[in-house]
């Protein structure tokens, strides 16, 4: 069961309206790094969650994206409200939709449920949670910079605000699991290539070292041919 509460967790107010600002909100409305998309995603995903904890914390983020969808919304409305007969609004979406927000990005294309990554493993599901998170803190971020209106930029800091708390959140529920730096789950086990860094960019004595193709972690292999004893090519 679900109760709309009408006051928003955070106050939109938008003090001067830009129409074709409106519709670049609209990539955090029907795009695929949006608060839709990133509801339901934790909110399906819940449902494939057996501990108990992660399973809340995702249904309670999930309500919480419903928010921040709500929010966008409004701000969508409110820079679209009154100001149909302008230039500005003749030259966006809104004159062949109408005012207000609808289930588009900013170019355009029609929201799509393969925006969703949810594929039955708390694991996999977290870690694709915390890469929508980035990728729509890395949105709101040039929505920042682009609005001019300081209402809309206090609102907009808030969303990009609650993106990094979420991150955390996801992060701290991998570190629970043991999961947070171990990139191995499921039953499969790997082959003996699993510790293996292939150097298939090689230049020489400018050749990138890093813990990414160290020891302990990796073996270092200049050659792979020469490595699996084929010959080169």
């Amino acid at each position: 069961m679900f109760f709309h509460k009408k006051d928003p967790i955070h106050s939109v107010k938008v003090d001067q309206a830009n129409p074709r600002f409106a519709q670049l909100l609209l990539e955090q409305f029907g795009g695929a790094t949006g608060e839709l998309s990133a509801a339901l995603q934790y909110w399906v995903q819940s449902f494939h969650i057996e501990n108990p904890g992660i399973r809340d914390m995702l249904q309670d983020i999930a309500l919480e994206e419903f928010g921040h969808l709500e929010m966008v919304g409004r701000l969508i409305e409110s820079h679209t409200k009154n100001v149909d007969q302008t230039e500005a609004y003749q030259s966006t979406l809104f004159a062949v939709r109408g005012m207000g927000p609808h289930f588009l990005d900013s170019q355009g294309s029609a929201w799509t449920a393969n925006y969703i990554q949810e594929g039955g493993d708390v694991v996999r599901d977290l870690r694709a949670n915390i890469a929508a998170e980035a990728g729509a803190r890395q949105t709101y971020e040039a929505l920042i910079k682009l609005a001019t209106d300081e209402g809309t930029k206090k609102t907009l800091v808030h969303l990009l605000t609650r993106e990094i708390s979420h991150t955390q959140m996801f992060m701290n529920a991998l570190d629970s699991l043991g999961k947070l730096t171990d990139p191995m789950f499921g039953t499969i086990q790997p082959d003996e290539t699993v510790d293996i860094y292939y150097n298939l960019s090689s230049n020489g004595s400018q050749d990138e070292r890093g813990s990414w193709n160290s020891e302990p972690d990796f073996r270092y292999i200049a050659d792979p041919a020469e490595q699996q004893g084929s010959p080169k090519r």
